[in-house]
């Protein structure tokens, strides 16, 4: 025999009529209950054997009922199925009794459609006699059986007299039911009827609907019931009553009274109100977020009830005051509890709570009422103090205390000064509390040191050599070096850097150092020696090699200053040349310093700033003055192309030791500039012989090279 079948509440009783009668069951699983599964007649889907009984008890869990499906039938058909045949039972009671398959005449057969059983329980009996003649077709049966939820709400009740289920509301659920009461009613501890109640219980969703014990009818007995409406904080109740409103009340000459039956509100801080009569009280706003219902009737007399809808509103905050220069946004007709509003300052102006700057502002609409941070203010912002202009200063040429749209000019110190790009700048204080200019074309103006224009001239010009002396201010880049005792010149050219001669610096086998070298401007007489300037480094030009005193090409360097220069009428720089500067012959230049001078037949060293006027001399008149002096004097130098000449051929003017160092400068429409350096000669005023100077054209790149690294 083969039967197929999950485990299940499952117990089978087999009979053999020719051999023996045998009774088996199988146990249920303790894991799950079984709630489907598949019957097969012994050894399908081949022929079943004669003279067999066979009988299959199938259950599912309490509050289900069994649904059979067959996918096949054949059983040998006979009327009233007498030989073979499948009998469903329920409780004893016949279901049906099946034999024969879809296409035969005689036989019951089931069709397509399933059998539902009443309750959890089916019993299968399948039986065939000992004569088949189709024993070899007939191949018996399969059929699924599943548990299907019972709707017991719609199952019609057992037993006289036994009533609905539930006595309000049945609800269905899986394997059961469940049973609930109208709105005013509760159920009792018998699970299935209600009683009329009123513990109403607190409402806090933010709309809602109530209605008294029984409406729109009258309760059986008294009535003692309280609701409590009762929302978040922030939004206020109101209650609007329907149209079908009845509360008895007692007529007295002053009109209805509330003396028996009432429905009384109260609200915190307000005295209670009681209503009753037949007109509704239609819509109360009661601002408060929670109201309480006390509804009251006596067992006598007649009262229908009330039914309201309540709903709820947001608390209502101030119109915010107007912020001057600032604007408040949203600007709404009215603003409720949660709403939030924020400040914004006009351009130029800044957030101030409490003395404080703030970055923003916003305030939410309290639960009661109030806005949780009061209004800031709108201060005009400042760009702070204009930045210090070195060398220079600033005016106010509108506004007040560097607040915004205030407007500034740099001035240099003139006319030792002036702007670098040569006009006046003004300045803005912006709303980024950035001055700026306009177009931001500069962002931060720099003073840039006039050169060559002194504030006073010579008028007349005399000669070193038993020369004249230089006015105070009329040649103030002029500088005085000392080392050891030894004179030598030099002169300013930028607020940190002095140009003189290598050979000033570095003497012959030596090395050049700033220990001993001593510095001194912005004065026209030695004995007024004013404190030295510190020098940071000295940079002899790389090609300067004189070891033997007789060779000064390169002769020029550059010593840089540890303090930056401050100038003024006395200390100036000069001017470099120009690219491609013209050195033409006989043009006059103006040569200084403090070395030797003639009185009379007598040099002597002179305490007093000289100065002489000199033309420049040929080149190869030059190189023949020095090619001659060879033929009688050894160690004569070579004049080279980074050297030219001045002088006078009666050697009545020139310059002399102590000179070595200064500059020659030329001028051009009062502004002088420097072009050559004292550098040698062939002794000090002698006829025929011209004073030579290093050209400084020559050394631009190297002089800009050297200043800008260091």
């Amino acid at each position: 025999m083969d039967i197929s079948y999950p485990t299940m509440g499952l117990t089978s009783c087999i009979i053999w009529f020719l051999y023996a009668s045998v009774c088996g069951s199988w146990p249920l699983s303790d894991s799950e209950p079984v709630m489907y599964g598949e019957v097969q007649s012994p050894q399908y889907p081949q022929p079943y054997p004669p003279n067999l009984q066979e009988q299959w008890d199938l259950s599912v869990p309490e509050g289900y009922q069994i649904q059979l499906t067959f996918t096949h039938l054949d059983i040998e058909a006979s009327a009233g199925c007498y030989y073979d045949s499948l009998t469903v039972l329920y409780n004893d009671k016949l279901l049906g009794k099946f034999c024969g398959n879809k296409d035969s005449a005689d036989g019951h057969h089931p069709g397509n459609q399933p059998i539902l059983s009443p309750g959890n329980k089916l019993t299968l009996i399948f039986q065939s006699d000992e004569n088949n003649p189709e024993r070899h077709q007939n191949v018996g049966f399969s059929v699924h059986y599943q548990a299907i939820d019972m709707d017991e709400c719609s199952a019609p009740q057992s037993g006289v007299g036994s009533g609905p289920l539930c006595s309000q509301i049945c609800l269905n659920t899986l394997g059961s039911y469940l049973c609930s009461c109208h709105h005013g009613y509760e159920l009792r501890s018998d699970q299935r009827t209600c009683v009329l109640s009123c513990g109403g219980g607190i409402f806090d969703e933010p709309e809602g609907h109530l209605f008294s014990p029984g409406y729109p009818n009258a309760p059986p007995h008294a009535v003692s019931c309280q609701y409590i409406i009762s929302v978040e904080s922030g939004l206020t109740v109101s209650l609007n009553f329907t149209d079908n409103f009845h509360i008895e009340s007692v007529d007295t000459q002053d009109g209805p009274n509330c003396f028996h039956h009432w429905l009384q509100v109260t609200v915190a801080d307000r005295e209670p109100v009681k209503l009753c009569g037949g007109k509704s009280p239609g819509l109360i706003a009661t601002n408060s977020n929670t109201v309480k219902l006390d509804y009251h009737l006596d067992d006598q007399g007649l009262s229908k009830g009330w039914s309201l809808d309540y709903s709820t509103q947001r608390v209502k905050c101030p119109l915010p005051d107007n912020v001057a220069k600032g604007k408040v946004t949203p600007k709404l007709d009215e603003y409720f509890f949660r709403d939030y509003i924020s400040v914004r300052c006009d351009q130029g102006y800044k957030l101030m709570m409490e003395g404080q700057e703030i970055e923003s502002f916003s305030a939410m609409c309290l639960s009661n009422g109030q806005w949780h941070l009061p209004l800031p203010e709108c201060h005009i912002i400042d760009c702070g103090k204009p930045e210090a202009l070195l060398n220079g200063g600033v005016t106010f040429l509108s506004g007040f205390k560097n607040q915004y749209r205030s407007v500034v000019q740099y001035h240099c110190n003139e006319p030792f000064y002036s702007l670098l790009g040569g006009a006046n700048v003004s300045f803005t204080c912006e709303a980024d509390r950035k001055w700026r200019s306009i177009n931001n074309v500069i962002t931060s103006p720099t003073c840039i040191p006039v050169c060559g224009r002194p504030t006073k001239h010579i008028s007349a010009y005399q000669r070193i050599i038993g020369g004249n002396e230089a006015p105070e201010d009329t040649i103030p880049w002029q500088v005085l070096l000392n080392e050891g005792g030894q004179r030598g010149g030099g002169f300013v050219i930028a607020d940190r850097w002095i140009m003189t001669a290598a050979h000033v610096v570095k003497h012959p086998g030596g090395h050049e150092g700033n220990e001993n070298l001593k510095i001194y401007m912005g004065l026209t007489d030695v004995t007024t020696l004013n404190s030295p300037l510190r020098v940071s480094s000295i940079h002899v030009h790389p090609d300067y090699n004189n070891l033997q005193g007789t060779d000064y090409n390169n002769d020029i360097a550059l010593i840089k200053l540890q303090d930056s220069i401050t100038f003024s009428s006395s200390v100036m720089p000069v001017c470099l040349p120009a690219e491609g500067a013209a050195y033409d012959t006989g043009t006059l230049g103006t040569v200084s310093g403090f070395g030797v001078t003639k009185v009379g037949s007598t040099q002597k060293i002179t305490n007093k700033l000289q100065y002489v006027r000199l033309p420049v001399v040929d080149q190869e008149i030059c190189r023949n003055s020095i090619n001659s002096a060879k033929i009688s004097r050894d160690g004569v130098p070579d004049l080279t192309s980074n050297m030219f000449c001045a002088g006078i051929p009666d050697g009545t003017k020139d310059s002399c030791q102590g000179d070595s160092g200064g500059p020659f400068t030329f001028s051009e429409n009062g502004r002088f500039w420097v072009a050559g350096i004292v550098s040698w000669g062939i002794e000090c005023g002698l006829s025929e012989t011209y004073g030579v100077y290093t050209k400084v054209s020559n050394y631009l790149d190297w002089i800009n090279k050297i200043m800008q690294e260091n």
